[in-house]
Order: C-alpha cells, then structure tokens, then sequence
C-alpha cells in the first residue's frame, strides 16, 4: 500500500492580502479606539493627542489661533504634513484619515474661499466631531464624509493635493490605498503623507495580530 509524503506546511506568500474577515475586524477594532478619542480625548492613549501632540509635531502658532479648544482636543498623527509644502490659495485637497478634522481646518485657511477640502474617516464618532469642529470655526470649504481609504467618495482626478497623518499604516493593504490615491489626484497632483515606516520585513504571525495593529 502507498502512503503519500505529508505536504508541506502552508505559508502564505508575501504578498498574499488578508482575509476579508480580518480586514472587517481591524476597521472595527481601530475604529473603537478612534472613537473613545473623539468622543472621550481627556482619558489619556497609548498615544498622544491633542495640544501636546501639535507641539511635538511642530505645528505652527498661527495656524491653530483662534481655534476653540475641541477642535484640537481629539487630534491625532504621527507626523506634520504641511512640513512638505502649504495647500496653495484656491487648491482643491482630500484628507483621507482625516480624524477630527484638525489637518483639514489648517489646510482651509491655506487655501482660501477659492478652495475646497473633503476630509474622509471610516470613524462614524470622528465624523460627527469633524463636522462639528469645521461648524465651530466658521470655514465653509470643507465637506466631511465617512469612508474609507480604498474607497474614496471622491471623484477621479478632482484633488491637486492628498494629506495624511498617521492613517495608512492602519491600513492591511497600502497598496490598494495608493492606488486609490493616484486615481483621486489630477495629474501632476502631490502626496504629502506623514505616517510611520517599517525598514525591515515584519513576519506575517505579526501582520496577522490585531492587538499590534491597534496598540
């Protein structure tokens, strides 16, 4: 009798993309803790946020003046995308990851009545704080909307500019974003992303564990 060779273990090739039920429990997951911060920012994260975080981030005194305090309590990032250039007067820019809608507010100022800001967030909570800080501080050329990254409700090639802090590391598959990203961009369009790299593999045990993509 023939007893064939046990197979060989299964190993997910690299780039293999997660399963669609992984990727519903990590919106979900990630999206319970953006709601604690949007709606409850006094309790304290294993990041920061906040007025303290726009100072580590170098954010600029002119650019929050005048800001009621809520609409910096619940902000969050990794980093200052206005570092790599202003919105310029008149530009037309996306916030993907937009949070409660900090970045969006500065980048109106930049560009002016003649501009127009969408910010998107798949946090319902952040959603409603975004839109309730862009009413609280009188701008009228930002439009907030739920969503997320892959799927921008945003229409092909509208945006001289895409931002983003801190949202596209939460994110299983990048380059399913930056394909969104280039589809909403004209051409010649820039990308200014402030965000965290990895410069070394990380082992797909890892890439699978929920509790390291939320902290």
């Amino acid at each position: 009798m023939y007893y064939p060779p046990a197979p060989e273990p299964f190993v997910l090739s690299s780039n293999s993309k997660p399963p669609a039920v992984f990727i519903d429990i990590l919106r979900s997951e990630v999206s319970k803790g953006y709601c604690q911060v949007a709606q409850n920012p006094e309790l304290g994260f294993h990041f920061h946020t906040g007025r303290c975080l726009t100072t580590l981030l170098e954010y600029q005194d002119h650019w929050l003046e005048g800001l009621p305090e809520e609409v910096i309590e619940s902000f969050t990032g990794t980093g200052n995308p206005f570092r790599l250039g202003d919105i310029l007067p008149g530009e037309k820019d996306v916030d993907t990851g937009c949070g409660a809608g900090l970045d969006c507010i500065i980048a109106a100022k930049m560009a002016g009545a003649d501009g127009e800001i969408i910010g998107v967030d798949m946090t319902q909570e952040m959603v409603d704080k975004a839109q309730s800080n862009v009413a609280a501080t009188g701008v009228k050329n930002v439009t907030i909307k739920q969503g997320i990254s892959e799927e921008l409700p945003v229409d092909d090639g509208w945006a001289d500019i895409v931002i983003s802090n801190g949202a596209i590391n939460l994110a299983s598959d990048k380059d399913d974003i930056f394909r969104e990203l280039n589809r909403v961009l004209k051409p010649g369009g820039r990308l200014q992303v402030a965000d965290i790299l990895v410069d070394k593999p990380i082992p797909e045990g890892a890439r699978r564990n929920i509790d390291l993509w939320t902290g």
